[in-house]
């Protein structure tokens, strides 16, 4: 029997290796994304999942890791879309005013439609609940937001103090009511410019700062994920135009 434990564990360890090479091939991606009715069979399942979210609102350490598996394989699976999505949007272009051009519109729209629930097709194909991993989502993308106001925040604060001590002098120079209460008036919208901003990145929600203190242990890992979606955002704006296009010509 103590023979036959390690053999097992080796073969667990062969076998998903396999089953995670076998998940990143772009063929079998190509080929999942190419069969008739996938998207409608994605949006069903992640219909008939379902999550009851903890109604403190706290992500736990395993969820975050989720996330970031699914954002990973996400990665293959948007690449292949994106693939498709270039190669038949140039098909379409190269026939257009046809029947293969308007197949080709078509066959593009899909490629954007498989584009954009990549991650979702990640989540499924990992085996993990789409409706707790897309919670997970929105939460994560609850503090990124928040980090993001407190930079921008930080940003107008800059520009806020640097025009208020401009106005400030002017204010004290000024010989005449008339000039003051002007610059009165300037110093009073700064000063509820900086309270506006301060009211903005304050946090009242307790999950929102646990969450916050959570995700501090995956900054790197998350921050990679942020750099990539800047250069899929200008590609996800690519296919918005293309669909607008598509449905100007219909």
């Amino acid at each position: 029997m103590r023979r036959f434990i390690p053999a097992a564990l080796c073969l667990s360890v062969v076998f998903g290796a396999c089953k995670a090479k076998e998940l990143i091939d772009p063929t079998k991606i190509a080929n999942d994304l190419n069969k008739p009715g996938s998207t409608y069979k994605l949006m069903k399942d992640v219909a008939n999942d379902k999550y009851d979210p903890p109604k403190d609102g706290k992500l736990t350490d395993s969820q975050v890791q989720m996330y970031l598996k699914v954002r990973e394989h996400e990665k293959a699976i948007a690449k292949v879309a994106a693939d498709q999505f270039q190669k038949n949007a140039n098909e379409a272009d190269a026939a257009k005013n046809s029947i293969a051009g308007v197949t080709g519109v078509f066959k593009t729209l899909g490629s954007a439609a498989d584009l954009a629930t990549s991650d979702i097709r990640a989540a499924k194909d990992l085996g993990y609940n789409t409706q707790e991993y897309l919670w997970v989502k929105g939460q994560i993308a609850t503090v990124s937001m928040l980090s993001f106001a407190e930079t921008a925040a930080k940003a107008l604060s800059v520009q806020t103090d640097a025009a208020y001590a401009q106005a400030k002098k002017a204010y004290d120079e000024a010989k005449d009511d008339q000039t003051k209460q002007m610059y009165k008036q300037m110093l009073d919208g700064y000063d509820q410019t900086r309270k506006e901003a301060k009211e903005a990145t304050e946090v009242n929600d307790p999950a929102v700062a646990y969450n916050r203190a959570l995700l501090k242990k995956y900054d790197s890992e998350l921050a990679f994920f942020s750099g990539a979606e800047k250069g899929m955002e200008q590609f996800k704006k690519n296919v918005d135009k293309f669909a607008q296009d598509a449905k100007a010509k219909q």
